[in-house]
């Protein structure tokens, strides 16, 4: 296989990803079993992070000593990204030293520059457009609990952030209907929803998203450097709150989801996220294995 980055969901046909499910779900019950699997022995991670984050760096530095590699943190203060060196420069510094690179960061165009000048795999551990490494996480959930989610309903319930951007594209990629209940002001990229029409519908009534709908999921209303927004949200999506009453609108069997972490009595009940519905650390612990399985599929 040639040199393949990681920055969008739509870098994987429907086919990969869905490969790349049954792969995580295998190497989840090797590891449940014992078993000690090596494909990066002696390979290199470097880990970029603009952004903070617990799951994130947790999972790709474990999944990486699982595997037999190792992962190398670099925060702002540990690169020279942080003192204005260009992306271009970083990437091809590191290309000559580790074997592959995730970044965590807040512009999509800057992942996309580093990508384009480095001669190894680059991976988005989060952008403020994408979150393609969870929806990995969430799709094994959704595929390990309730089988292939192929015309099947998901509602999105609150801003139309990255994770939204990202559930857009995978109803896209996977073929499912994906509604999204948000206030004006605060919808998803405009681009990507161009794209995503056929499977996608906007709807401002949260009640409208979630009736019958097979899974539901949402968000913090204000992501990371939207904190001075804090105030203004609450009052934008105080009717937007994942209640017991919109999951009881929502399919018998539906499931809820949350990319964590959560402000209980915010956008989600203490009463859903806490339900037994909720597969929220399940989704969290799927991320080591799902990015297992991309690791695997990008360096060895």
């Amino acid at each position: 296989m040639g040199l393949r980055h990681y920055l969008s969901e739509f870098d994987l046909s429907a086919d990969e990803f869905r490969a790349l499910l049954a792969r995580a779900s295998e190497l989840k019950a090797m590891r449940r079993r014992g078993e000690q699997h090596l494909p990066l022995k002696h390979k290199t991670l470097a880990m970029i992070f603009e952004k903070s984050s617990t799951r994130t760096r947790v999972s790709f530095e474990a999944g990486m000593t699982q595997l037999g590699g190792h992962g190398i943190f670099l925060s702002p203060r540990d690169t020279q990204l942080g003192r204005g060196e260009p992306a271009e420069d970083t990437a091809r510094v590191l290309a000559e030293m580790v074997d592959a690179v995730m970044v965590r960061t807040y512009s999509q165009a800057l992942l996309e520059r580093f990508a384009a000048a480095s001669s190894i795999p680059v991976i988005n551990a989060l952008t403020d457009l994408l979150h393609p490494c969870q929806m990995l996480a969430d799709m094994q959930t959704w595929f390990d609990n309730r089988g292939d989610i192929a015309g099947r309903t998901v509602a999105w319930v609150g801003d139309g952030n990255n994770m939204c951007n990202s559930y857009m594209q995978i109803a896209r990629l996977l073929d499912f209907r994906l509604r999204v209940a948000c206030p004006v002001g605060y919808e998803p990229d405009g681009d990507i929803l161009a794209k995503c029409t056929d499977h996608v519908d906007i709807v401002r009534d949260p009640r409208d998203a979630c009736a019958g709908a097979d899974l539901l999921t949402t968000d913090v209303w204000a992501s990371m450097g939207q904190e001075d927004e804090q105030t203004a949200r609450a009052t934008a999506f105080a009717d937007y709150q994942v209640s017991a009453e919109l999951m009881a609108l929502a399919a018998d069997d539906a499931l809820f989801l949350h990319c964590l972490p959560a402000h209980r009595g915010e956008e989600v009940a203490a009463e859903v996220i806490d339900g037994p519905q909720s597969v929220i650390f399940e989704q969290a612990g799927n991320r080591l294995h799902a990015q297992k399985a991309l690791l695997e599929m990008l360096i060895a």
